[in-house]
C-alpha cells in the first residue's frame, strides 16, 4: 500500500512538472485503438456499445489487474509502474496551461486567438463568444476537467491501484470519443457515457467538497461555494459536473451557465452562482483553485491508499 501511495506522489509531481507525455501518450494510443475498433463494430444500438465499452474498459482494466499481480512483490517496480500510469492519466498541467493561454490571448486583445484557443478545452462553437463568454466557458471546463482529469483518477488508483487507474481513464476516454448526444452516438455511446456518469458520482462530489473547503485562497467564502453546490448543482445536465461548477462558481463568486452552442445543437442551460458574469481574472483564480484542489485530493487519495486492509486489520 506504501507503493500505491507513493506512485501517486510521484505520479502527481510528475505530471505537475512535466505536463502530458510529448510522445507515444497512452491515452491517445488507446483512443486510436478505440476508434479503429469502433469502425468495425458499429451498429446504431445500445448492446452493440455497451459490449463495445466493457470489452475495452474491461481489457484495460485486466492489463493493468496483471501488471499489478506481477509487481505484487517488487515494491520499488509497483512504485514506478504507478507513477507513470498515474502521470500519464493526470491532466491538471495542461489543463492550467491550456487556460492560461486563453488567458493571455485575452490579456492581448486578441480575441480570434482566444476563440481558437478555446477549442483545446470546449467542444462548443467558440465563433462568436466574447470576452466574457469565453471567459465563463473557461472556469467551467477547469471546473469539470480538476474533476474528472485530477481528482477521479487519484481516486481510482488509490481504490484500484494501477489497475483502477487504467480502466478509469479508458472508460473517461469513451466517454469523451462516443459519450455525447449526437445522432451517431445517442444509443451506440449510450453505455460509456453511463459508465462515466457512475465512476465520476464520488469525484465529482470530493472535488465540490474540496473547492468549497479551499474558496479562501482564491478571496470566496466557503458558506457561500457550499450553498451554491447545495442550492444549484441540480439545474445543471450533467449529475457531476454540476456539484463542480457549482462550487467552483460559489467559490469565485461569479455566475456560470447559459446560453452553448454545439454546432446545430443550441443547449440554454440554468445559471449557477449569485455573482456576477464570469471575467478574464476569473480565469486565474480558477486555475488556483484547481491546482489547490488537486493537491487536496492527492493527499486524501493518499490516505486512501494507505488504509489497513482488512486482513491486517484482523492479524491485530
Amino acid at each position: 500500500m506504501r507503493a500505491r501511495a507513493a506512485g501517486l506522489a510521484l505520479g502527481f509531481a510528475a505530471d505537475r512538472m512535466l505536463g502530458d507525455p510529448a510522445r507515444f501518450h497512452p491515452v491517445a494510443g488507446f483512443g486510436t485503438m478505440a476508434r479503429d475498433v469502433e469502425q468495425e463494430v458499429y451498429r446504431d444500438d445500445r448492446t452493440t456499445g455497451v459490449a463495445y465499452t466493457a470489452i475495452l474498459v474491461g481489457g484495460v482494466g485486466a492489463a493493468g489487474l496483471v501488471a499489478d499481480r506481477l509487481t505484487a512483490r517488487r515494491p520499488v517496480m509497483r512504485t514506478l509502474l504507478t507513477a507513470a500510469i498515474t502521470w500519464a492519466a493526470l491532466g491538471g498541467r495542461s489543463l492550467s496551461r491550456e487556460a492560461s493561454y486563453v488567458r493571455a490571448w485575452l490579456e492581448a486583445d486578441n480575441l480570434p486567438a482566444a476563440r481558437e484557443q478555446l477549442t483545446h478545452l470546449v467542444g462548443r462553437d467558440p465563433s462568436e463568444l466574447d470576452e466574457d463568454e469565453i471567459a465563463r466557458a473557461v472556469v467551467e471546463s477547469v471546473a469539470e476537467n480538476t474533476s474528472d482529469a485530477v481528482v477521479a483518477p487519484l481516486l481510482a488508483g488509490a481504490v484500484g491501484g494501477v489497475a483502477g487507474i487504467a480502466a478509469y481513464r479508458a472508460a473517461n476516454t469513451l466517454d469523451a470519443m462516443v459519450g455525447h448526444r449526437s445522432a451517431r452516438y445517442r444509443n451506440f455511446g449510450w453505455g460509456s457515457a453511463r459508465l462515466d456518469d457512475v465512476l465520476n458520482i464520488v469525484p465529482a462530489r470530493l472535488s465540490a467538497l474540496l473547492a468549497a473547503a479551499l474558496a479562501p485562497i482564491v478571496g470566496g467564502s466557503r458558506t457561500d461555494a457550499l450553498r451554491t453546490w447545495t442550492r444549484d448543482a441540480h439545474r445543471h445536465p450533467s449529475p457531476n459536473a454540476g456539484p463542480v461548477e457549482a462550487a467552483f462558481a460559489g467559490a469565485l463568486d461569479v455566475q456560470l451557465g447559459g446560453t452553448n452552442v454545439y454546432g446545430e445543437r443550441v443547449e440554454h442551460r440554468p445559471t449557477l452562482g449569485d455573482g456576477p458574469a464570469a471575467r478574464p481574472d476569473d480565469i486565474d483564480r480558477s486555475v488556483r483553485l484547481a491546482d489547490a484542489v488537486g493537491v487536496a485530493a492527492l493527499a486524501v487519495s493518499v490516505a486512501v491508499a494507505l488504509r489497513p486492509r482488512r486482513r491486517q486489520r484482523q492479524d491485530r
